[in-house]
């Protein structure tokens, strides 16, 4: 995977810097970070190669998504990675995913900076243009959007299990990028504060708080590969259990965060913001944990298999 996952990572190191997060996220200009990303061809990653695609498997493809949450990408590229995959014609510029009834107001995550967004309705997927309001959250891309009847331009059956379940295990993969991310950031200034003549980082009571957060941070990339070890179309007992776990972290792991740094965490100039603030928004996106424990427990109950059994077939 290091083929891929390298070059990819160089990349986004070069074209999404925090200055250009902060940048697209104040309404700056993305097309730059956006052309860099399409002329890499990584768009193409799980189109298949017969559609001239590199026609990776999600497995591998995890890795990826993983690198776009740990560098904060200001973009819906996993989004429009998936889409170009299911659509046989996708249109240029970014593209975000949602799922929505008619008449109820949907957060689009990346709303704001997605050219067009691929929207499950009614058990059809429609290609809309992205238009929405603000959400209200500062630095949000997110866009709160509304379709009270179903849009004409469809463009196929949604995917077995819908597209929540794939945006979901996105989410899930991103989740853990960022935590990676935001475990290394903790540490390295736990180990740099000094307070009272030693580095923070040797008070035991922190200790036993870092290494929760590795666990937490180990539990959402197991869970993230968990739910891309299928392809595009994941069942429900992986999607709902990767982004039960991501979300049920996600919380935690930006808590301690900012436990760890103090009042400089909450800070603007400081770059701790820009993930935990995702984690946040992920957590709630396409399902927090509630609603995917609620489907995963009717699932686990509406089967005669014991427990055990369950997992190993199931997953």
């Amino acid at each position: 995977m290091s083929e891929f996952l390298e070059p990819f990572e160089r990349m986004l190191e070069s074209l999404s810097p925090p200055a250009t997060v902060r940048s697209i996220e104040a309404g700056g200009d993305a097309d730059a970070l956006w052309n860099g990303i399409a002329e890499s061809g990584f768009l193409d990653a799980l189109v298949p190669e017969e559609r001239g695609g590199a026609g990776l498997p999600l497995a591998e493809v995890c890795a990826l998504w993983q690198a776009l949450g740990r560098h904060a990408v200001p973009l819906p590229v996993g989004e429009t990675m998936i889409a170009r995959a299911l659509l046989a014609d996708a249109p240029d510029g970014p593209i975000a995913l949602a799922s929505a009834g008619p008449g109820a107001a949907t957060v689009v995550p990346f709303g704001r900076v997605a050219r067009h967004v691929l929207l499950e309705f009614g058990g059809r997927l429609c290609l809309v243009e992205a238009s929405g309001e603000e959400t209200g959250v500062a630095g949000s891309l997110a866009a709160r959007m509304i379709w009270d009847a179903a849009p004409a331009e469809v463009v196929g059956a949604a995917p077995a299990g819908g597209l929540r379940a794939i945006a979901a295990v996105l989410r899930a993969a991103l989740i853990a990028g960022a935590a990676d991310r935001l475990t290394a950031m903790t540490a390295a200034y736990a180990n740099e504060r000094v307070q009272f003549g030693k580095p923070i980082g040797k008070q035991q009571a922190l200790q036993q708080q870092m290494a929760l957060m590795a666990e937490d941070m180990v539990a959402c990339r197991i869970a993230a590969q968990l739910g891309c070890a299928g392809d595009l179309q994941p069942g429900l007992v992986a999607a709902a259990t990767a982004k039960s776990i991501a979300s049920t972290a996600a919380a935690r792991l930006a808590a301690t965060a900012h436990a760890v740094h103090g009042a400089i965490g909450i800070s603007e100039e400081y770059d701790l913001q820009l993930y935990t603030r995702r984690l946040h928004e992920w957590r709630l996106a396409d399902g927090s944990e509630t609603y995917w424990n609620r489907l995963l427990g009717a699932a686990r109950l509406g089967d005669a298999r014991g427990s055990v059994d369950y997992v190993r077939e199931a997953l």
